[in-house]
């Protein structure tokens, strides 16, 4: 009997698989890069056929690690960045780029193209928007794809299927045109607790009441975890598994790494709303949990059943994080290109300097909004700030401005706590997962910065393991998803505050505050 899924994760720069045993288990993980084209400033563009090989290749790769037979998974899911593939009527690739080439048939999800058309959604003050935090982000895909009917109108006339990256990834295994309840909830301003899903007076007022009936978009959206059909045989074949594998309908890639580390207390959701997963890498999203509705202004949703079913999901987020911390690396212009090991020798340094001046550079201050404020300012157009500067221009210089840079991002976090903890939400503790999990400084500021518990998750990759989750639900191994979670859960390790370090970083808190008032004076002068 088949006792194993695959779980595939689509990030920004790779696709990423794992074939994870039925326990939770990872057996085996492959990942492969992707490419990225960017013509212009603020647009990002990928090849969805280059995605797809990325995911063939280490699907294919997962299974010779984990070293097991094909017959032997059951099912698939994917996860993927909210990225917008867009497809002919003959389901062909077709240009999202001002170059014209159909390669570029995808617009990233960090793709900030649509900023004015996101301010024309958040004019409408439609309903809509009150799931969105009151206001419309160019990362979602109804601002896109306005951007796209206006400025590429023979892109819009020939187009015949819209897909956010993860149902793509559904169709080309399964053929399924059903599209998964997290996305179309998350980035469609489609209304899962509403009986009329799709609100058309909201696509009329902003030019896209067609937008349903031209990228074949269904109705009514599919619960996450649906058994949306079995590999088809040209997919079984590309992935190297066959055609009896079940495909789940697959969720938003940050979504997955909420359902791998909070998924397990689906069993007591009378204190799921003391619990938040932060999944951080190159962006970092926060979410929470709750049995009822909490409206969060400039968060994104409530969204109603987007990971567990029945149950409402709260996001926040911060546009850059890791992103930043490479950003940062690049503006010193000394040191060479950000990779893992310059990192760890700039958080090696830091330390020593540390160990020296304990409250290192704290005349240094950042305000980490460098691609705009996601939450819960809700404001596309922030930028950041650096004070603090002088004309040291050595390594230390840089480690000093990265230190206080990791310092902005995690007081970023505590400031979208707060504003969760002053809407209902009652959280002390925190589930992360991602790249952050291996910066010894941002764990420990994490912990500081917010005083809560922080919990790593003990699962090698927890949004492999969330994937999974869904995939064993359309496997049939589980009778629906909260058992899958709680069958699969993996635990994870505690790290408490320390609570001397709390009264410097209230003090860095305070100014933080004070630096986003003083950025709202200076662009009120006129």
């Amino acid at each position: 009997m088949p006792e194993y899924v695959c779980a595939v994760d689509v990030g920004t720069g790779s696709a990423r698989a794992g074939i994870v045993h039925k326990s939770g288990r990872l057996a085996g993980r492959v990942e492969h890069p992707i490419v990225m084209n960017k013509p212009a400033t603020d647009h990002a563009e990928q090849d969805s056929e280059d995605i797809w090989k990325a995911v063939c290749i280490a699907v294919r790769g997962a299974l010779k690690a984990a070293g097991i037979a094909a017959s032997e998974v059951a099912g698939i899911s994917f996860d993927a960045t909210c990225s917008l593939v867009v497809r002919d009527r003959q389901g062909d690739p077709l240009t999202v780029s001002t170059t014209g080439d159909n390669r570029w048939d995808t617009v990233v999800w960090l793709d900030h193209r649509a900023l004015e058309e996101a301010d024309e959604c958040s004019a409408t003050g439609h309903k809509v928007l009150e799931y969105l935090g009151g206001a419309m982000s160019p990362e979602m895909q109804t601002p896109k794809l306005m951007w796209l009917k206006r400025h590429l109108p023979e892109t819009w006339d020939k187009a015949g299927y819209f897909f956010d990256l993860a149902d793509y990834l559904s169709w080309r295994a399964s053929g399924s045109l059903e599209r998964s309840q997290c996305t179309l909830t998350c980035k469609w301003t489609y209304l899962a607790h509403e009986e009329r899903g799709w609100q058309p007076d909201y696509l009329q007022e902003i030019g896209l009441d067609d937008m349903v009936a031209k990228g074949n978009l269904p109705e009514k959206a599919s619960p996450v975890g649906t058994d949306v059909g079995r590999l088809t045989p040209d997919a079984a074949a590309a992935l190297g598994l066959t055609t009896d594998c079940h495909v789940g309908a697959g969720l938003i890639d940050a979504y997955a790494g909420a359902l791998g580390v909070l998924g397990g207390f689906a069993c007591d959701l009378s204190q799921i709303d003391r619990h938040l997963a932060l999944i951080a890498g190159t962006s970092s999203c926060l979410m929470a949990l709750s049995p009822d509705p909490i409206l969060i202004s400039g968060g994104w949703g409530p969204y109603y059943g987007v990971a567990l079913p029945d149950i409402w999901l709260s996001e926040g987020g911060q546009s850059v994080t890791g992103a930043l911390l490479d950003h940062i690396i690049r503006l010193h212009g000394s040191v060479g290109e950000p990779d893992g090991e310059l990192h760890g020798k700039i958080a090696q340094r830091i330390n020593e300097l540390r160990s020296q001046e304990p409250d290192l550079a704290n005349r240094l201050h950042v305000l980490p909004d460098f691609h705009g404020n996601r939450s819960p300012l809700a404001d596309p157009h922030a930028v950041g700030v650096i004070s603090g500067l002088n004309l040291d221009a050595s390594f230390d210089s840089l480690c000093r401005l990265y230190w206080r840079t990791s310092v902005a991002i995690a007081l970023g976090v505590r400031h979208v706590l707060d504003a969760f903890n002053e809407k209902g939400y009652a959280i002390d503790t925190m589930h992360v997962t991602g790249g952050h999990t291996k910066s010894p400084l941002l764990m420990e500021l994490y912990a500081d910065a917010t005083g809560c518990t922080v919990i790593t998750s003990a699962a090698e990759d927890a949004v492999l393991l969330g994937t999974a989750m869904v995939a064993a639900t359309a496997a049939g191994f589980y009778p629906d998803l909260p058992s899958a979670c709680v069958a699969m859960k993996q635990g994870g390790r505690e790290r408490l505050p320390n609570p001397d370090a709390r009264k410097r970083l209230d003090r860095d808190y305070r100014i933080f505050l004070e630096m986003h008032a003083q950025r709202r004076r200076l662009d009120a002068i006129q």
